[in-house]
């Protein structure tokens, strides 16, 4: 199990009152809201392995180069320096060291990747992957590793936690009628507000989700474009050919990282029983009521299996 953990912390933070807090007043309401996920997830799958996958780089420059635009919403500007920061809240922003402390205690190892997302670093594991790989995330970027045939799924957490969708390639056909491995190319056309994709000007989800079922690929409806013979209207091929400087690099944006060499020994994944006094210790410390144990006992459980 790969957890793309700022999606799902981000999702605790909102989700729960920031009137939950350790003693010593800071908030923990992001740190309670990830264990009971860790708790429920562990306990509902059943996973052997469990990884949090980790933005070392949460909008790489090599993407922003290629796409200026990219996350930029996202982005805050810091007068004095020029530097460009995350927009995250203060009382999230305080939280996140106590979640590694507590992923730590748990025996979850973080993992990320120096100018990469932690989309790349799932992208990564999930490929190289030898087992079953669940995916959970809020992210639809990640719905183009979905793989039957190497038992990749994808555990989508944005219709709540007691809703959780399981995504085969079946799900996400039916959703967006396109396959998995078109997923990339349906954004890039799409575009995403979320991402500050722009996509193509007057192509929506139906128009690319058309497009890619009668020509194949991105490259497949590019050709098409620009062959008078194709079947392809002279609006789409007018807005397609507008669109050239950004199809020129939009997949390698949208595209996840699958290649990356992550170092990461599948025992160090391995679930097992948390140390008893460490996470007693750190629950009274930040005030993690039940959570803690509640995602401690599920670990334990998994362990034995």
């Amino acid at each position: 199990m790969l957890l793309d953990t700022a999606s799902l912390y981000f999702r605790a933070f909102y989700g729960l009152p920031d009137t939950l807090r350790a003693p010593d007043g800071t908030p923990v309401n992001a740190v309670r809201g990830l264990l009971e996920f860790i708790a429920k997830l562990v306990g509902d799958f059943e996973p052997t392995h469990l990884v949090a996958c980790w933005d070392d780089d949460w909008r790489p420059q090599w993407r922003v180069e290629l796409i200026p635009s990219y996350k930029a919403h996202r982005v805050a500007e810091v007068v004095e320096t020029g530097a460009s920061v995350e927009e995250v809240p203060d009382p999230l922003e305080v939280q996140v060291p106590v979640i590694r402390e507590v992923l730590a205690a748990l025996g979850v190892p973080v993992v990320g990747a120096p100018d990469h997302e932690a989309d790349d670093v799932i992208g990564s594991l999930a490929t190289q992957a030898e087992m079953p790989v669940d995916v959970v995330t809020g992210d639809r970027d990640l719905f183009q590793l979905v793989d039957d045939a190497q038992a990749v799924r994808v555990v989508y957490t944005a219709r709540g936690m007691s809703r959780l969708e399981v995504l085969t390639a079946a799900s996400v056909v039916e959703k967006y009628r396109v396959l998995p491995e078109q997923y990339a190319d349906f954004a890039a056309l799409r575009g995403d507000t979320s991402d500050g994709l722009p996509g193509v000007a007057g192509i929506g989800e139906k128009t690319a989700a058309s497009l890619l079922g009668e020509f194949g690929d991105l490259d497949g409806v590019r050709a098409a474009a620009t062959d008078a013979s194709s079947t392809m209207s002279a609006r789409l091929r007018a807005k397609l050919g507008e669109a050239s400087d950004y199809l020129d690099v939009a997949p390698r944006v949208v595209e996840v990282v699958r290649d990356l060499s992550l170092g990461l020994d599948l025992d160090d994944a391995r679930i097992t029983a948390p140390d008893a006094d460490a996470t007693e210790a750190l629950g009274e410390r930040w005030g993690l009521g039940a959570a803690m144990p509640r995602a401690a006992a599920a670990l334990e459980a998994a362990a034995r299996g």
